[in-house]
């Protein structure tokens, strides 16, 4: 419970780099800033008396101690005293100490309490970490998504001038209402990673296997920027979270929104499902989704890193067990950094890359699959 509570410390320190809401604030200020929630308020000012008091005993203890010096330096002709024990100092140096932790001991255990406290919230969000990208899932309203990064890869690479929130920016941010207390349930498809919003006063690990929570109430609308704050592989330096907190009718608008959307995307998805692609089509569109989404660890030209991640040209899976590449691509694979890709890709984008995988890079298998076969095989028919 400390070491979290320093970690959100840390956190807080850091926050002017993350958040447009503290813009107003120096870049380069020393002390943390307040946030935007209750709790990050109760953490800034317990920051402050924790602070006061160090400040406090700092100058008791140096101003004895220089006193003790200058008065009593040999140049006055001071003598050394010379006795070994003190019961009364003994005493003095145990027991005051002691009452000044129990003084700060009370304070931090009210805040840590209240942070812990995710009971009986307004709204329940799932936050899933997955190599390398967040995926949200709003508990009551059915609408979810992946949020990855969308920092041009030009501006990493240095062949364009880097934007105001570098690594800082998503495809689909969080939303959130305002003044509602929102419960995150936090956890992993794959490694430790660490749900981090500065101005929320919130980090939290995200285990696999486990359900982590952590709430916040934010109470001023605007745009909150973290990131995952746990070495979680190659790509964790671009895994970054955006919040943004609207009115609570703005909120019930951009619901109705996504509702909507996924509304469409069902027919769209049907429409498809109806519909052959040639092998032209699906080794174009495979092409795209390929460099998109697996070129990192397999390798453009699919010979994967020896070792580390597998080739897929020549392999085994790519050439002869298609049921079973369709199932690695939908459902991934437990304890590797393969990802499912069931809920991340459509149907036809996923047909389109394992035809692709079967027919490039000399694999020529002749295999053409269609979204009818990806939903088959979700199915289990």
């Amino acid at each position: 419970m400390l070491s979290k509570f320093g970690l959100v410390l840390a956190g807080l320190v850091a926050s002017p780099v993350f958040a447009e809401s503290s813009a107003k604030a120096s870049q380069y200020q020393l002390n943390m800033t307040k946030g935007v929630t209750d709790i990050s308020a109760d953490v800034y000012d317990l920051h402050m008396l924790m602070f006061k008091i160090c400040v406090a005993i700092a100058v008791v203890v140096f101003g004895v101690m220089f006193w003790a010096m200058w008065f009593h330096r040999k140049s006055k002709g001071a003598k050394p005293a010379h006795f070994h024990e003190s019961v009364k100092v003994e005493i003095a140096w145990t027991v005051i100490p002691f009452i000044i932790l129990i003084f700060m001991a009370i304070p931090a255990a009210k805040t840590l309490i209240a942070m812990e406290d995710a009971s009986e919230p307004d709204l329940t969000i799932i936050v899933t970490g997955s190599q390398w990208k967040w995926h949200y899932k709003y508990m009551d309203d059915g609408v979810e998504y992946y949020s990855k990064m969308a920092t041009q890869q030009d501006e990493i690479h240095g062949k364009l001038e880097k934007g105001e929130n570098y690594l800082l920016e998503v495809d689909r941010p969080l939303v959130i209402p305002i003044n509602k207390k929102v419960r995150f349930l936090i956890t992993s498809d794959d490694v430790i990673h660490a749900w981090w919003v500065p101005d929320f006063a919130v980090k939290q690990d995200a285990n696999p296997g486990f359900i982590n929570d952590a709430w916040a109430n934010a109470k001023e609308p605007g745009i909150y920027r973290g990131q995952c704050a746990e070495l979680c592989g190659k790509d964790h330096g671009f895994m970054p979270i955006v919040v943004i907190a609207k009115e609570q009718a703005d909120y019930d608008k951009w619901i109705t929104e996504q509702k909507d959307i996924l509304a469409k995307a069902k027919e769209e998805e049907q429409r498809l499902l109806a519909m052959n692609m040639t092998m032209d089509e699906a080794m174009a569109t495979g092409e795209k989704v390929y460099l998109a989404n697996c070129a990192a660890c397999h390798m453009p030209n699919g010979q994967g890193l020896p070792g580390v991640f597998p080739a897929l040209k020549g392999s085994q899976i790519a050439t002869k067990d298609q049921p079973k590449h369709i199932d690695v691509l939908l459902n991934g694979v437990a304890g590797t950094a393969m990802q499912a890709y069931a809920k991340q890709l459509s149907m036809t984008d996923i047909a389109a890359v394992v035809t692709y995988e079967r027919n490039a890079w000399g694999n020529n298998t002749g295999d053409l699959v269609q979204a009818k076969d990806i939903n088959s095989a979700i199915n289990g028919k």
